[in-house]
């Protein structure tokens, strides 16, 4: 584990996943997390000094097609097809999913 890395940065973490852990996930997640820093800290120490920022490893362009306006189906056609819908609203209305 790293020397910056505590017992009590896990149970930090656990407190802000709002998960509670035995001892045993305790040592195995300590090990784990300490594996995943060290990793990330050798990332951290490549030089990247001359290297452009770049969005896409190859530098190739979108292939995706430019937007073009086209005709869609009205509001109102869409509303009349739904099982349940508020057409004054322009809304569909669907089951509640949370409490």
């Amino acid at each position: 584990m790293p020397a910056d890395f505590t017992s009590d940065d896990l149970a930090r973490v656990a407190q802000l996943a709002r998960v509670e852990l035995t001892p045993d996930e305790q040592h195995l997640f300590s090990r784990q997390l300490a594996e995943f820093l060290a990793s990330a800290q050798q990332v951290q120490e490549v030089d990247t000094d001359g290297v452009p920022p770049t969005s896409h490893p190859t530098g190739a362009f979108s292939p995706l097609r430019d937007d073009v306006v086209r005709p869609s189906l009205a509001n109102e056609a869409a509303l009349a097809q739904a099982p349940e819908s508020d057409a004054g609203a322009g809304l569909f209305k669907v089951p509640r999913v949370l409490g």
